[in-house]
């Protein structure tokens, strides 16, 4: 059995988690960092999830001192646009057509807050191309309802067999960049 690291992961995904113990950095608690995550008017994808990931590890700090705290967060882009939770399959389905037979962009941010309140922060791009999907394709995915509750799709479930490229971070795509995850808890003396 792991032993819990000495850090606190400000996320309520299930996926960062399961991640983060898959490489043996399992958090000693988690905690849900409620901060505003409305896009700003006229901000790039880019600035607004770095923006995202440090205001989360910021509040988590603040509400848990002394501590080091890990946060991210995880947007999809479709043509320099952020994709949100879908909200009803028919939300979902036009996601799915402006995915299908395209390129488009995972982007996750990872923080860390040090003790002391210093943050440290990598973002990883992941460039994903996706199959032409067929009409009963996509009316298959949305009826699997796995879409629920994530932004855009899970990679990790039925979506994966319509990827064709991956270029950058699996796991940067389903939640967390791993190796940036891992080397910004060492730099803060979680071993």
């Amino acid at each position: 059995m792991n032993e819990k690291k000495d850090f606190i992961l400000a996320s309520g995904s299930v996926h960062r988690l399961a991640l983060l113990k898959t490489i043996g950095f399992e958090p000693k608690k988690t905690v849900s960092a409620n901060i505003d995550e409305s896009e700003r008017a006229h901000e790039k994808p880019l600035s607004f999830v770095k923006r995202m990931a440090f205001e989360k590890a910021k509040k988590a700090h603040e509400d848990n001192p002394n501590e080091v705290i890990m946060s991210a967060d995880t947007i999809v882009v479709v043509n320099s646009k952020i994709l949100h939770k879908s909200k009803t399959p028919e939300e979902q389905t036009k996601v799915m057509e402006a995915l299908s037979g395209k390129a488009h962009k995972v982007i996750t941010s990872v923080c860390v807050c040090s003790k002391s309140g210093k943050i440290s922060q990598r973002t990883v791009t992941t460039r994903i191309l996706m199959k032409k999907m067929s009409d009963r394709e996509i009316k298959d995915y949305v009826a699997s309802n796995e879409w629920v509750g994530v932004v855009g799709y899970s990679i990790e479930g039925l979506l994966g067999a319509y990827v064709k490229k991956i270029i950058g971070s699996y796991s940067g795509v389903v939640g967390l960049p791993l190796y940036e995850a891992k080397n910004l808890l060492t730099g803060e003396g979680v071993l």
